[in-house]
């Protein structure tokens, strides 16, 4: 491990300032002896712990660092780039077009939250409108495959199959005096193929330096079949009960995915006729974005639009955009469905209408995303039988009920693979984005049955490489 004061040989340095023996706040740094260069700059998210460390300086020197790295546009990979830039960055942002017209849309949002808990608590909010402008200004959209130099680092993004635009960032390096190139990855967040959506992850063969999401690194997922089964039993269920189904929804891509899979639904008379509501201003914008990125979408999305079939509308399906419309929601008698942001229950018009519906056992509340430590969502999820919402007490009435199949994360076996597919050139394995146990169990797994130097790096952790 090398000390922060040490200098650059001809070697690599790799420092781990988020996401390490957690889930969120990815950002890491890479520097050679041309170039600096920053890979995510994301919001810590889920405890009073987290926010604090949002509001603290970066803990390295911004005015040299040349580029960041954007691969997806989740607010845990791009919530802190505003305050990035406010606080003296002054390099240019690369990412996929679709993840700098989202990261815009994502960041807006995030302001009005960090905006609300400011206020809350008398504290100043860690970026404002200014400065999500100037990291627009500054950001510049880059293809898949379309490769790109900084210093001496040629780069390319890959398609990680995550979300839409979500990419990996494969990084070659040179030295004049170095016989070899190295070639370092970050996989961002890594998606769950096959989905109804997108195309799947593409293959890395050759890596030597490996960072790769580790979410659920001690864990299975549902076969695709049996999660749209699930679905479809429990929407079952609670129609039959004349109850409420709550959806907390991340409004990239889980909100697009389920939109086709209940369409899929619908249309196939698999499941009831009921009103549904896609309560969330963002996700009814975000999916106005996807309508435009078809190039991005699997064969199967393709062939289903080319034959004239709207993917995110069906028979029953409303968009409540402003408040009015979703107070409205409250009028409407059971059976009814209800998605909304945000995933975790961290805010959100999710949380009116579980403070509203979650001590009644003839609801559901469905998880159909990762619930990080601290947040309301794992509390629940967990089993808790009273949560304080909005200040009051609320009993836990309604069934709680799980999908993991449709994370957007690859599950333990789909990460072994995908590490097994590079194991004659890997030389090094960084686990992150992940709490302590699935890191245990996925980097034991890769060192017992492939014999891979792996490890799961602490916060602020550097590494010559």
């Amino acid at each position: 491990m090398l000390r922060q004061s040490q200098k650059i040989s001809n070697g690599v340095k790799l420092s781990f300032y988020g996401s390490s023996q957690e889930i969120t706040g990815s950002c890491f740094l890479l520097e050679t002896r041309r170039a600096k260069l920053l890979v995510d700059c994301g919001l810590f998210q889920g405890s009073k712990f987290c926010e604090t460390l949002n509001e603290e300086p970066f803990s390295f020197n911004l005015q040299n660092i040349d580029a960041l790295i954007v691969t997806h546009s989740h607010i845990d990979h791009i919530g802190r780039i505003p305050k990035l830039v406010k606080d003296g960055f002054q390099g240019q942002i690369f990412s996929t077009p679709a993840t700098r017209e989202f990261a815009e849309l994502m960041l807006l949002d995030s302001m009005g939250v960090l905006e609300k808990q400011a206020r809350k608590e008398n504290k100043k909010i860690i970026y404002a409108g200014e400065d999500v402008e100037l990291a627009m200004s500054r950001w510049k959209s880059v293809e898949y495959h379309q490769e790109f130099e900084i210093g001496n680092l040629k780069i390319i993004l890959k398609d990680a199959g995550h979300i839409l635009g979500s990419a990996m960032v494969e990084i070659e390096h040179s030295e004049s005096n170095s016989a070899k190139n190295k070639k370092i990855v970050f996989t961002g967040d890594l998606g769950n193929p096959p989905t109804p959506l997108l195309k799947p992850t593409e293959d890395i063969t050759d890596a030597n330096i490996l960072v790769i999401d580790s979410t659920y690194g001690d864990r299975l997922h549902e076969d695709k079949k049996e999660r749209r089964l699930k679905l479809e039993r429990i929407i079952e269920d609670t129609i039959r009960l004349k109850g409420i189904l709550m959806i907390p929804a991340f409004s990239l891509e889980r909100t697009q995915e389920l939109l086709f899979e209940l369409n899929t639904l619908v249309e196939k008379g698999r499941i009831p006729f009921v009103p549904f509501f896609l309560d969330s201003p963002l996700a009814i914008k975000a999916t106005e974005i996807y309508k435009k990125y078809e190039r991005y979408y699997n064969k199967e999305a393709k062939y289903i639009m080319s034959e004239g079939d709207e993917l995110f509308q069906f028979p029953g399906l409303k968009y409540t955009l402003t408040t009015e419309e979703s107070k409205s929601i409250n009028d409407i008698p059971p059976p009814k469905i209800i998605m909304a942001g945000s995933g975790m229950l961290a805010g959100g018009r999710i949380i009116h209408h579980t403070k509203r519906y979650l001590s009644d056992p003839n609801s559901t509340l469905l998880f159909v995303g990762y619930q990080a430590k601290g947040s309301l969502g794992r509390l629940i999820k967990d089993g808790a039988k009273k949560v304080n919402i909005l200040g009051e007490e609320i009993a836990v009435g309604a069934r709680i009920e799980t999908i993991n199949g449709y994370s957007a994360h690859p599950d333990s076996d789909q990460l072994f693979n995908f590490v097994k597919r590079s194991s004659d050139t890997i030389e090094k394995i960084f686990a992150v984005h992940g709490e302590p146990e699935p890191l245990s169990s996925i980097i034991q797994r890769i060192r017992d049955h492939l014999g891979l130097d792996a490890i799961a790096p602490n916060f602020k952790d550097s590494f010559e490489i």
